[in-house]
This record gives structure tokens, C-alpha cells and sequence, in this order.
């Protein structure tokens, strides 16, 4: 187990680098920070003096060499656009991100994996039909647009719930809702398609023939052997629900990292943008980690592949 963790763990730094050359080079085709930091009227010697001291007049090799041995020692450097330190900013956001993809994690996992075994138990009925069309039209919605009318229905009209922000008890509501959504339809398909085959396994039948209740052999014996495939699909919906969080949080105005990534965007913020795609590399390499060490506690033939 530990040489498992150890390859893991390699495999993640190697991932770091790779993603911190590729966000350092990819962020500098967002613009010049000049372009925001300067007035119109500013000369090309301001212009000039701004980008020595932000060290944009030397090579992209020398920049990034400064840039690397700076993250190594945990300064991300200081943000443009708020003026403190990066990490500090990021700071700031982690938790309501976090507390979100969290919710979001929960909600997508009883939800998703409760319908999917009641669907396959259920196999041929109506109510088997009617999750799976629940399934097919939440993958197919957009998360966006799916948020957007959860405002218009929730928020405007029945005034149940606050459109944006994190002010009040239950502004996480909708947001966690639309984040899970396509995960809950994602996890309903695959729990589904687990329990069917479980429940044609010999050993199932062999549990029948000798009288088991119907739950003792759903839950105690299907369920447990069903749960390794979508447990796998878990590790990447946690992933996903963190690094995804920035459609949503654009439109609930949720004050997270996927919001402080869009803004750092418009506003050419090298320096922040890149702290929080590793930040968002990191939590989802974490949880990806996680899995795999879970799964490969239930399953010994992982550790050997």
C-alpha cells in the first residue's frame, strides 16, 4: 500500500509542474497587465518602467524560473487587481468553495445512488422509466441555464430562496442543487447499471434459493458489491464539483475560487489566476489520491496494476 501511495504521490508532482508551465504560458494570452494597471494617457515610459518592475521585459524562461522558485517556497506572489498577497486572497475564497462542492458531493452522491438503486430494483417499471428519464434530461441540461431558471422560478417569483451571494442560511441551496444536478443524473445511470449486473450474479440467485429477505440482499450483498465502480466515478465528481465551480458561482455570484478565477481572468491578473489553477489542480489531485487509496483498500488487484 505504501509503494501505491508513493507512485501516487510522484505522479502528482510530476502533474503540478506540467500544469504550472501550461497555466504560466496560457495566462499571459489573456492581455497585458499594463493595458489594466496603466490610465490611457500613461507614456511609453511608464509602460516601460511597469513592465520592469513586474518583470514582463525579460524572457518567458527567466520569468518562469522566478515564478517556480517562488511557489516552491509558497509565494504565489501579489495580486494586481486586490493588492495582498495571492495566497491570501485564495485563502479567503477556499471555504465557500469548498463548502459548496462539498454540499454539492453529498447531495449528488445519496440522491444519485438511492434513485439508482431504487431504479434497478425496480427494473421495467414506471418508476424505472421515469428515472432514467431523469437521468437522460440531467445530463443533457446545461448547468448554467438550469441555474439560471432555479433563480427565475425560486427567487423571483416564489421568493423562497436569494438569488446570489452567501448573506443569508440558505443562499447555498440552489447553487448546491445546479452544481450536483448533472452528477445526480451521472451517478443514478452508473448505480443503476452496477446493481443490474450484480443482481444477476450467481452468487445473488444463490442468496434468493436460500430465502434472504429481499433487503438483506439488496443492501447487505448487491449494494456493497455495486459500489466500487461508481466509487471510482466519486473521486472525479469531488474533483469536478471543485474545479466546476465556476459557471455557478458566476451566476449565483457564490464569493468562491471559480468566481475569483473568471475575475482574475478579465482583469489579466497573472499572479492570481495562476495560484488558483493550482489551488484547483491540488484539491482535485487530493481527491482523486483519496479515492484511489479507497478504492485500492477494497480492491487489492489495484495495487498490483
Amino acid at each position: 500500500m505504501i509503494k501505491f501511495i508513493v507512485r501516487r504521490l510522484v505522479a502528482a508532482v510530476l502533474t503540478l509542474l506540467v500544469v504550472s508551465v501550461i497555466v504560466f504560458l496560457a495566462v499571459r494570452v489573456a492581455g497585458d497587465p499594463r493595458n489594466y494597471l496603466l490610465p490611457e494617457t500613461a507614456t511609453p515610459e511608464q509602460y516601460e518602467l511597469l513592465g520592469q518592475r513586474l518583470g514582463l521585459d525579460q524572457p518567458l524562461v527567466v520569468q518562469y524560473g522566478k515564478y517556480l522558485s517562488q511557489v516552491l517556497v509558497g509565494d504565489f506572489g501579489t495580486s494586481l487587481s486586490h493588492r495582498r498577497p495571492t495566497m491570501d486572497v485564495i485563502a479567503d475564497r477556499v471555504p465557500a468553495t469548498v463548502f459548496l462542492a462539498v454540499v454539492a458531493f453529498a447531495l449528488a452522491a445519496v440522491v444519485g445512488f438511492g434513485m439508482g438503486v431504487l431504479s434497478a430494483v425496480r427494473r421495467g417499471s414506471r418508476l424505472d422509466k421515469a428515472m432514467q428519464v431523469t437521468a437522460l434530461t440531467g445530463q443533457a441540461i446545461p448547468s448554467f441555464w438550469l441555474g439560471i431558471i432555479m433563480i427565475f422560478f425560486f427567487s423571483v417569483h416564489l421568493k423562497w430562496f436569494p438569488p446570489s451571494g452567501m448573506r443569508e442560511p440558505t443562499s447555498f441551496v440552489l447553487p448546491s442543487i445546479a452544481l450536483a444536478w448533472f452528477f445526480i443524473a451521472a451517478n443514478l445511470r452508473l448505480m443503476r447499471s452496477s446493481m443490474l449486473d450484480v443482481l444477476d450474479t450467481e452468487y445473488i440467485k444463490l442468496a434468493r434459493a436460500k430465502g434472504l429477505s429481499n433487503r438483506s440482499i439488496i443492501w447487505k450483498h448487491a449494494v456493497r458489491n455495486a459500489l466500487l465502480p461508481p466509487l471510482t466515478f466519486a473521486g472525479v465528481t469531488l474533483g469536478s464539483l471543485v474545479t466546476g465551480s465556476l459557471v455557478i458561482e458566476t451566476v449565483f455570484a457564490w464569493p468562491g475560487l471559480g468566481k475569483l478565477a473568471i475575475d482574475a481572468v478579465f482583469a489579466a491578473d497573472y499572479a492570481l489566476l495562476q495560484g488558483v489553477v493550482l489551488v484547483f489542480t491540488v484539491m482535485y489531485m487530493i481527491a482523486s489520491l483519496i479515492v484511489d487509496v479507497l478504492y485500492a483498500t477494497l480492491d487489492p488487484r489495484v495495487r498490483l496494476t
